[in-house]
């Protein structure tokens, strides 16, 4: 087993061009702390970026939604005629306990298309939506007692859903190519052999010049064909694919958002406030991703102090969440993700825990653009109402400008 890999060590090579990536193998070692082993190490990787086909329209009726719920109150007080809700996923619980467990389905940009009181029952919503279904997992299962929804205006459920039975092909993905590779012995050993391996489990390391590992992907790696590289020297081009035509990825790839998101962090990590800024939702939230947490544990912050959160470009959540991360930590850090991680580092977190005073400068821009954004349908409190009492419940004092 090769030794535990440090991304720094690798950057150096002798050639006129650097190492951007490398392809390592993870494990755990003997004493539980996670190792790597390296694969290879590459110049570039084309096909990496990418957007998702869009999947084909379909249209489904979300029936029997709780009136309460977050997305019947959202439909239903809308002005808009096709209320966009984006991403929506299904969990439907099969009524025989010993079948196979819960299935999952994905629906993408759904659009709401009507809405009208279930039959029979007063407290209830069929919804009807347009959407594109990704689909993994065959037939809705017959009955359901109860369909789990996740939607941007929170968790719901229904009693069943028309237009869901039914197969659908799998969405199919570009191809990877890996330019430039200098293969370690793992790799060649599985370049060399007439026999194509198993699939390997692999992390693709995307480093910054500085051969910091700025993110990584995992894919199942099972290479292609492997030929000399347009790169020249002993240099190899590899292809990746999924042989069963599906998508060689454990997690989505990058979206094309990502890619001048992973260019300004290429050069460092951010030192200067607000770089962010000029990027639409899709790209934030790629720069949130690179973010990191720094120290973080019991015993590790300081309290006290005051500190100016910068609002002036908070037009959704993950603008909330960087301009919280520079106002406590500074460019590059991140205090929490979603509401759940930012409690759980003012439980304990990095560097700064309560009790301190946060000023939220230019409050209205995030009140005005986030309005729309109601976690708790019964009290029609904003995104930024909720952030902000739960920061007060943790000691912070919080004063809005």
């Amino acid at each position: 087993m090769g030794r535990s890999v440090r991304s720094e060590e690798h950057v150096a090579w002798g050639r006129d061009f650097p190492v951007r990536y490398l392809l390592v193998r993870e494990y755990y070692d003997d004493d539980d702390e996670k190792a790597g082993e390296l694969w290879g190490r590459c110049a570039e990787v084309e096909g990496l970026f990418m957007d998702p086909p869009p999947l084909p329209r379909e249209v489904l009726t979300l029936r029997g939604c709780p009136r309460g719920s977050g997305l019947v109150q959202a439909v239903t007080r809308s002005s808009d005629p096709a209320l966009l809700l984006g991403r929506m996923g299904l969990v439907i619980q099969p009524a025989d306990p010993m079948s196979d467990g819960p299935r999952f389905w994905a629906l993408e940009n759904v659009a709401v298309l009507a809405h009208r009181p279930a039959p029979g029952d007063p407290d209830r919503v069929d919804i009807t939506v347009g959407a594109g279904v990704e689909d993994d997992w065959g037939p809705q299962p017959e009955p359901a007692p109860q369909i789990d929804l996740s939607t941007v205006h929170g968790e719901s459920s229904c009693l069943s859903i028309d237009g869901l039975s039914g197969p659908r092909p799998r969405r199919q993905s570009q191809p990877l190519h890996l330019i430039g590779c200098e293969p370690a012995e793992p790799l060649l050993a599985g370049l060399r052999s007439p026999r194509p391996p198993d699939d390997e489990v692999i992390a693709l390391w995307a480093l910054d010049r500085n051969g910091r590992r700025m993110t990584q992907y995992d894919l199942r790696f099972r290479a292609g064909d492997a030929r000399p590289s347009v790169l020249g020297g002993t240099l190899v081009d590899i292809t990746i694919s999924d042989p069963s035509g599906g998508v060689p990825w454990l997690a989505d790839r990058p979206t094309m958002a990502a890619r001048q998101v992973w260019d300004v962090w290429y050069s460092g990590i951010p030192t200067q406030r607000n770089q962010w800024a000029r990027f639409d939702t899709p790209g934030r939230s790629e720069w949130l991703h690179l973010t990191s947490i720094g120290p973080y544990g019991v015993g590790i912050g300081r309290p006290g102090g005051t500190y100016h959160l910068d609002g002036r470009h908070v037009t959704d959540r993950p603008g909330l969440f960087l301009a919280l991360g520079e106002a406590l930590l500074g460019p590059g850090a991140n205090y929490g993700t979603n509401l759940e991680s930012v409690k759980d580092h003012l439980f304990g977190g990095p560097s700064v825990v309560p009790p301190f005073t946060l000023v939220w400068d230019h409050a209205e821009v995030a009140r005005t653009a986030l309005s729309e954004h109601i976690l708790d349908p019964r009290t029609g409190r904003s995104y930024v109402d909720e952030i902000v009492d739960l920061l007060r419940t943790f000691g912070v004092t919080v004063e809005l400008r």
